[in-house]
């Protein structure tokens, strides 16, 4: 039985194309999806976002409204 040999990585730094450099960044939540969530990295000088990423469920609950 094979175990995943990494979990979840989060960015430190990525290239800003308004400050043409490699950054710190700030990752904020965008969404709550119903396979996911959703969310932003940007610039922590500019504030320019600079990448996404979308983090599925390992489990596959259901969301219901009434």
């Amino acid at each position: 039985m094979k175990r995943a040999s990494y979990g979840d990585f989060n960015a430190t730094e990525l290239f800003c194309p308004a400050c043409k450099r490699a950054v710190p960044v700030r990752k904020k939540l965008l969404l709550i999806l119903s396979n996911g969530d959703k969310y932003d990295y940007s610039c922590v000088f500019c504030g320019t976002s600079v990448g996404d990423k979308t983090v599925t469920h390992k489990d596959n609950f259901k969301i219901t409204i009434k």
